[in-house]
């Protein structure tokens, strides 16, 4: 599907790319590296919701240093009394105001209010976010279909601040969607390395889409993984398609790769 010096790469064997990226993957998706990434959010739960809506949030302000996002989603569980499920299913009005002070970057009181509005209805109607994602019962469902169902439903409760827009993107307005993809990947990808959750069924792990952040994007154009000149949607799948080369049924697995010679290796 992409022509490109990619092909003339050898794959297979020793000192091959599929190798140095197989031993990279093995390297870097290990419990060790959850405490410093913001996947350690999600982590500190048991609860299939609690995973979620922290999942979620986590994703959601992982922009900046890691450091300062981990430390904004423990203000922002603190806030929420260390239950997310709990207070948002039963929270009272004047239980908001301890959050109109939060606030990451751009990210702010507003925001968060209506994505406590939202989650609240979401559950009041269904056990899993999932469904949010993947309606019951649909067939040949991916990424791509699934964060554009996503946005929509996200923003369609009543008086939705048009704001809060920037904070979800989607596909159909051509962004890479990295936030989101690293929140399937760890809600989709399932392996016994305990780093991703696994707890959703209704996407496949090879229908999933590579996050493609700054870190990602400068190590696999180096590595001829991408070629496309500006980085979109389109540049992510392209990634994906050469991914799948090296394996076609879990090709999201290599982030780890990319993601740690990039950020962990300043490759």
């Amino acid at each position: 599907m992409f022509k490109s010096k990619f092909q003339e790469l050898p794959l297979q064997g020793k000192g091959g790319l599929k190798v140095f990226l197989d031993s990279k993957v093995a390297q870097y998706n290990r419990p060790e590296f959850i405490t410093a990434d913001p996947v350690s959010i999600p982590h500190m739960f048991s609860k299939k919701q609690d995973i979620e809506i922290m999942g979620f949030w986590a994703a959601t302000l992982a922009w900046g240093q890691r450091v300062t996002i981990i430390k904004k989603c423990k203000e922002l569980i603190s806030l929420m009394d260390g239950a997310p499920y709990d207070f948002i299913i039963n929270h009272e009005e004047p239980d908001l105001k301890k959050l109109l002070n939060f606030k990451h970057r751009t990210f702010n009181d507003i925001d968060t209010l209506y994505f406590i509005a939202f989650f609240r209805q979401h559950y009041e109607r269904f056990d899993s976010l999932e469904d949010a994602f993947v309606p019951a019962h649909s067939t040949d469902w991916n990424a791509e279909k699934a964060l554009n169902y996503f946005r929509a439903y996200f923003f369609s409760l009543p008086d939705h601040p048009h704001r809060t827009k920037k904070h979800v993107s989607s596909p159909s307005q051509k962004s890479t969607c990295k936030r989101l993809n690293m929140f399937l990947r760890w809600m989709v990808r399932k392996d016994n390395c305990g780093v991703d959750f696994g707890i959703w069924d209704r996407i496949k792990p090879a229908d999933l889409i590579c996050p493609c952040d700054l870190h990602v994007d400068r190590v696999a154009r180096k590595l001829l993984l991408i070629n496309r000149k500006q980085t979109d949607w389109q540049t992510a799948v392209e990634l994906t398609e050469h991914l799948k080369a090296f394996d076609p049924t879990d090709p999201v697995k290599y982030d780890f790769a990319l993601f740690g010679l990039g950020i962990e290796e300043k490759f």
